[in-house]
């Protein structure tokens, strides 16, 4: 147990996966690390994870194809995959006994595809390194001498070291503790700390007939959204339906560009169900199917045109005064009616879910006011910073984990 008045080598604020890879790396060196971590066990973010599977990384393994999905912070990047990257993940968890399989979209679950195994294998990392880790340790404020930071306090006491690492999280699941405290005392001294908005997070839709689908998910979607009426971009992938909207990892992806089209616009948006077929094919299929079918009810001739689970939503839309009407007596207009709802079937955004719904949430100390080729800050000389307080943008897919991975060991690796 902890010693009183003992003076560590580095102390680590915060239990997550880039505080644990910190903390570990740095013990692993002959450091003496003292781990703080608030909630009663580590890694309670880790543990809910990809859905409790938790998408370790993602198996891009070309360096700089890998920090091009970090937009801005793309170079400030370069230094540190290249001291542990992509291919150091999969390596680092392979020898621990979890190997990692490669998915759709190229992101990398550990191969018993349970987050607990994650956590599990960091937990040891860290009793192996020799790390002391204290949990229920609420840091209440940290003492700072001139240009360094002297202590920390906690709920447990005051703890003395040679240099420190904060290792808070952002905002997302806030429930797991990740509640921003660190941007609290980060701004204390003296770093500037963008505003945080979540940014991989569902949207909520005001159109019923979307909400009347939650469950149904459809994989190869197209989507375009509008500002004000003007085409603003386009992505294709998979929808999940949602008693307020819509999620699924193609509309996560489109969250952040979405957010800034709400700061000044109204945003609208279609979906377009068959992305690969157009107008007039589309149209060849539905009175070919039309013909064959002549003489039954409509409604289920749909079933055999629409996605799987549409077709009341789409009978909704079509709003045919005869909702028994025989296939043979379809107007051409309402043909053509159901062929722009197939190609475009509208919905109107009004706004994103919060932070409780958020995968992940962006915000925290830009990076320029940190060395990115050992995450030392420019502002505090005995301090270093990892994971979600630093201001980096990015989707889902596995690039948040490689952050904290990354960050967490280069901090490790250089205090």
């Amino acid at each position: 147990m902890e010693r009183k008045g003992k003076k560590y080598d580095v102390i680590v604020i915060g239990g997550g996966a880039s505080g644990m890879m910190a903390a570990g790396r740095a013990a692993e060196r002959g450091k003496s690390v003292l781990l703080l971590e608030k909630n009663a066990s580590l890694g309670k973010k880790l543990d809910i994870t990809g859905g409790g599977r938790c998408n370790i990384t993602n198996a891009e393994f070309d360096r700089r194809a890998f920090a091009k999905h970090y937009g801005g912070a793309e170079q400030f990047l370069y230094s540190p995959l290249s001291q542990f990257g992509v291919q150091d993940t999969f390596d680092f968890f392979a020898k621990r006994g979890l190997p990692l399989v490669v998915e759709a979209r190229k992101r990398a679950f550990p191969e018993t595809q349970k987050s607990l195994d994650v956590t599990r294998v960091m937990k040891k990392y860290l009793t192996d390194s020799g790390v002391v880790v204290m949990t229920k340790a609420t840091v209440k404020g940290l003492t700072v001498v001139g240009n360094r930071i002297e202590e920390v306090k906690t709920t447990q006491g005051s703890f003395t070291a040679d240099t420190f690492i904060i290792s808070t999280g952002g905002l997302s699941h806030p429930e797991t503790g990740s509640t921003g405290d660190g941007f609290k005392w980060l701004t204390e001294l003296g770093h500037s700390v963008q505003a945080s908005t979540p940014t991989i997070v569902p949207l909520r839709i005001s159109e019923a007939w979307v909400k009347s689908l939650a469950g149904i998910s459809l994989s190869f979607m197209k989507i375009t959204f509008f500002a004000d009426g003007k085409r603003a971009f386009s992505k294709t992938g998979k929808i999940l339906f949602t008693h307020f909207g819509l999620s699924g990892p193609l509309i996560l992806n489109s969250a952040s560009e979405v957010a800034e089209l709400l700061k000044n616009t109204d945003v609208t948006a279609s979906i377009d169900m068959y992305p690969d077929t157009d107008f007039a094919a589309l149209e060849r299929q539905i009175i070919a199917k039309i013909d064959i079918n002549k003489n039954k009810d409509f409604k289920n001739v749909l079933t055999e045109v629409v996605p799987r689970g549409l077709t009341k939503a789409i009978l909704e839309l079509l709003a045919l005064p005869d909702a028994n009407v025989k296939a043979h007596s379809v107007t051409k207009e309402q043909r053509k009616q159901l062929i722009h709802i197939l190609k475009g079937a509208p919905l109107t955004i009004s706004g994103l879910m919060g932070f409780d719904r958020a995968v992940i949430s962006d915000g925290g100390v830009p990076l320029t006011e940190v060395d990115t080729k050992t995450m030392r800050s420019l502002k505090v000389e005995n301090l270093y910073l990892t994971g979600d307080v630093l201001h980096i943008n990015r989707p889902s897919g596995g690039y948040s984990l490689q952050l904290a991975w990354t960050t967490g060991y280069v901090s490790g690796n250089s205090v």
